[in-house]
C-alpha cells in the first residue's frame, strides 16, 4: 500500500501516452508546433506496464491513460490489454478529445477500458473550431454517441471561456442531461502554453447561470477535485475549481509521463524520473523512485502564481 506522509493513500496514477495532440486548443496548446514525438523519447507500452505492474502490486486501483491525445499513439488497446489482463479489476479508464472514438471506441471496450473522459467545450460548429482551430466538432460528437454505443461509462469535461463559450453553459447542461452523461465544467487552468488572452469563468459564476433554470444541492464531496451537484430531477454534475486546493487533503493520484518522469503533483514544479531505470530493466530502482515520489507528494498544490509552468499537454492535466 502506498501512504504518503500525510497519511494519504496513493491508489490513482495518470499515465501520459504522448503529449501529442491533433488539436491545437486555445487553453492548452494553441501555438504548439505539430512537431513528430521520436519514438526514442518514450517508454515503450512494455516498459510502462513493467512499471505499472509494481505500482498495482503495491495498491494502484485506478489507471487513467492521457495525453496530449493517448489515441494518435498506435496501438493503443494493445496496451490496455495488457494492463486489463494482468488486473480485471482495476478501474481503468481514458481522456481524449473524442476525434477518433467513432472508430475505436469498440476496440477499446473489448480491450478492457471501463470509463472514457471526452472533451466537449461548444456545441456550435464555428465555436469548437474557433477553440479547437480544427473543424473537429462532428467527430467529437459521433465519438460520444458511439463511446455510448458500445457501453463506455462517459463522462464530459467543458473548459468554459468568457467571451467564447460562456453563452453555451445552459446548453451544455442540457445536451448531456439529455443524453445520461455527467458533465463537469472546469475552470480555465491558466498555463504558459496557452492563449495569453484567455479569461475563465469561475464555477460560482457557472453555477449562478444554471441555477437560473434548475434548483440544485450540493453532493458531500467524495475523493475527486470535483464537487458535484444533483438538480431537481436527479442528474449530477460537476465544477471542478483548480484554484481551490481543498481537495488536495484527500488527494490520491500520481502522474506518469511518456518520457517517464513521475510527477506527485501537477501544479507542483518538481518530477522524479524513472526513465533510465526502466530502460535498463531494473524495476527495482524505478519502484525506489516511487517510493521516493509518495514521500516527498506536497500536501498540497504549488498554485502561487497563477500560472502553471508546466505544459499540460505533457501531464494529462
Amino acid at each position: 500500500m502506498l501512504i504518503d506522509s500525510f497519511d494519504r493513500k496513493i491508489d490513482y496514477i495518470r499515465v501520459s501516452v504522448t503529449s501529442r495532440c491533433n488539436f491545437r486548443c486555445l487553453y492548452c496548446m494553441p501555438n504548439t508546433p505539430f512537431d513528430w514525438e521520436p519514438k526514442e523519447n518514450l517508454l515503450s507500452y512494455e516498459e510502462m506496464f513493467e512499471f505499472l505492474k509494481v505500482a498495482i502490486d503495491n495498491g494502484i486501483k485506478k489507471i487513467r491513460l492521457t495525453g496530449g491525445e493517448p489515441l494518435i499513439r498506435k496501438d493503443l488497446d494493445k496496451f490496455i490489454k495488457m494492463i486489463a489482463n494482468y488486473a480485471p479489476d482495476i478501474d481503468l479508464a481514458l481522456t481524449t478529445n473524442g476525434y477518433f472514438l467513432k472508430n475505436t471506441a469498440k476496440l477499446l471496450k473489448d480491450a478492457g477500458l471501463k470509463r472514457i473522459n471526452i472533451s466537449l467545450d461548444s456545441l456550435k460548429k464555428d465555436t469548437y473550431e474557433k477553440i479547437a482551430k480544427k473543424d473537429v466538432f462532428a467527430k467529437v460528437i459521433d465519438g460520444i454517441e458511439e463511446a455510448q454505443k458500445v457501453g463506455l461509462k462517459v463522462k464530459l469535461n467543458s473548459v468554459i471561456l468568457k467571451g467564447i463559450n460562456d453563452n453555451e453553459i445552459l446548453d451544455l447542461y442540457e445536451y448531456s442531461k439529455n443524453k445520461n452523461i455527467t458533465i463537469r465544467f472546469i475552470e480555465y487552468m491558466e498555463n504558459n502554453t496557452a492563449d495569453s488572452h484567455l479569461k475563465g469563468v469561475p464555477s460560482d459564476e457557472v453555477l449562478k447561470i444554471l441555477q437560473k433554470a434548475h434548483t440544485f444541492i450540493k453532493l458531500e464531496r467524495e475523493n475527486s477535485p470535483a464537487v458535484y451537484y444533483k438538480d431537481e430531477n436527479g442528474y449530477i454534475f460537476g465544477l471542478i475549481s483548480p484554484h481551490d486546493d481543498s481537495f488536495c487533503k484527500n488527494c490520491n493520484r500520481i502522474r506518469l509521463t511518456a518520457e517517464g518522469y513521475l510527477i506527485p503533483c501537477l501544479f507542483f514544479n518538481e518530477s522524479y524520473q524513472i526513465r533510465e531505470a526502466v530502460k535498463k530493466g531494473d524495476i527495482k530502482g524505478a519502484a525506489k523512485v516511487l517510493e521516493q515520489v509518495i514521500r516527498e507528494k506536497p500536501e498540497k498544490n504549488d498554485w502561487q502564481n497563477e500560472v502553471s509552468d508546466r505544459a499540460f499537454y505533457e501531464t494529462g492535466g
